[in-house]
């Protein structure tokens, strides 16, 4: 019996099904093509890959799986030792070198919580309705106050909590 071949190739993706088991097809060499093959990520992070992705498949007979992928038009520009999360938006969590987290969001961030705690000796906590009503219901030696607090005037418009 002869040995089967192992087969690596870097391929370029087509298509790709959302399911429990995700599932690419792709182009490899010239007359070469692999449909409806599985697709491995790592544990705890997950893509979806665009159509022109590029791949590296590795397979023995007719089992064939995509163990890594990437995407040149839309990769983003690293030091070495930096890491970044991006997508084809423009959207990026980037750790850079200095140990600066840089999060942008081309539309905006949301972090949804119900506690953001700052470390390092930070104390800071996002203000909502209630420290307005706090303040304005402060009286001074009988005397409330004449301008009452408006959140909209001391509070950034972009930023938001529930």
């Amino acid at each position: 019996m002869g040995l089967i071949k192992t087969i690596i190739r870097r391929v370029v993706i087509n298509a790709l099904t959302e399911g429990a088991i995700r599932t690419i097809s792709a182009t490899g060499l010239p007359n070469e093509e692999f449909k409806d093959r599985e697709m491995q990520q790592h544990y705890g992070f997950a893509s979806s890959l665009l159509d022109g992705a590029e791949g590296l498949i590795i397979g023995r007979g007719n089992v064939f799986y995509l163990i890594g992928s990437d995407d040149r038009r839309y990769r983003i520009e690293l030091a070495r030792g930096e890491v970044a999360l991006y997508t084809d938006e423009g959207d990026k969590i980037h750790m850079k070198r200095g140990k600066t987290i840089e999060i942008l969001g081309q539309t905006k961030v949301i972090v949804n919580s119900p506690a953001v705690e700052m470390g390092n000796g930070a104390q800071y906590k996002l203000a909502d309705e209630r420290i307005v009503t706090a303040i304005n219901a402060l009286t001074f030696g009988g005397h409330t106050i004449d301008a009452p607090l408006v959140i909209a005037n001391v509070a950034t418009a972009k930023t938001k909590a529930s």
